[in-house]
């Protein structure tokens, strides 16, 4: 399994807290989790020079080609989140049979609208000239949680707020640059058996995953109205915002185990469900 941050996060932020949930124990005894970090978005990273030309959406995608490479890993589900997500995607789209299968959460096929567009350009401004300003913090914030998670879940805002202090702010601009200037996936649902033997779409079993309130459920029903009915599968999780792994991680480790069910892991699928009911604390 290969994953794939947001834009403000990297694998410890991204992905630390769910991975370590008690309940996603018994899936990391049957999977080997690469976590991937798009470039300078690690923890205390040193600055990028000025001048330096960050990847686009694109070329990030392409860089997976290495990692596979570098670890011969032939064929692998995609756990991707926001910026993650899409960069999977055009992965998978690009190199079909590399890819097992791809969870996205909060996934985004299209490009940035012009409200996005305008936020992102001026809490990049403000990143690169000044740091992480109190625009950018209530901007990213506002990103991973929406409005109703920021009111009500003050403990969990604030442990990622801890964790973006963390992030370099001239390399989290560059980032977030590459995210606003994405362009449209491309992939739209084909329902004529002919044309959808060349369509360029997604080809492996995909399974979106939203909050109630995440300022994303719009972007993830554009999404998934583009994808084959066949391969998609659409969660939309009540009480939750926009940071569903730290959210409700006993859901989505429910959700993924019964996705791992339906793509006929057989025996894999058996032992994960009697190793994730064990796990369960008595009630």
């Amino acid at each position: 399994m290969i994953t794939y941050h947001d834009i403000g996060q990297n694998n410890v932020s991204g992905f630390g807290g769910f991975f370590s949930f008690g309940s996603m124990q018994p899936l990391l005894r049957h999977f080997c989790i690469y976590h991937v970090n798009a470039p300078g978005q690690e923890e205390n990273a040193a600055q990028f020079p000025e001048n330096y030309v960050y990847p686009t959406m694109d070329q990030l995608a392409d860089m997976l080609v290495s990692v596979c490479s570098h670890f011969g890993i032939k064929r692998f589900v995609g756990f991707g989140v926001g910026a993650g997500a899409n960069i999977l995607s055009r992965f998978a789209i690009a190199h079909h049979e590399k890819v097992e299968a791809l969870v996205l959460i909060n996934g985004v096929a299209k490009p940035a609208g012009w409200t996005e567009w305008g936020y992102q350009k001026v809490s990049n401004w403000y990143l690169k000239g000044k740091g992480m300003t109190e625009f950018s913090e209530d901007y990213l914030l506002w990103h991973h949680f929406g409005k109703e998670t920021l009111e009500r879940n003050h403990d969990l805002v604030t442990v990622f707020h801890n964790s973006l202090i963390k992030q370099n702010p001239f390399n989290l601009a560059l980032f977030c640059d590459s995210w606003i200037r994405r362009t449209d996936l491309g992939v739209w649902r084909q329902t004529d058996p002919e044309k959808k033997k060349t369509a360029k779409q997604l080809k492996c079993p995909v399974l979106e995953v939203t909050g109630s309130s995440s300022p994303h459920v719009d972007d993830t029903v554009d999404m998934n109205s583009r994808l084959d009915p066949a391969n998609a599968n659409w969660l939309k999780l009540s009480d939750c915002g926009g940071l569903v792994l730290d959210e409700q991680p006993g859901k989505v480790c429910e959700a993924l185990v019964l996705f791992l069910q339906g793509m006929g892991f057989g025996k894999l699928a058996l032992s994960l469900e009697k190793d994730f009911l064990h796990s369960r604390p008595m009630s």
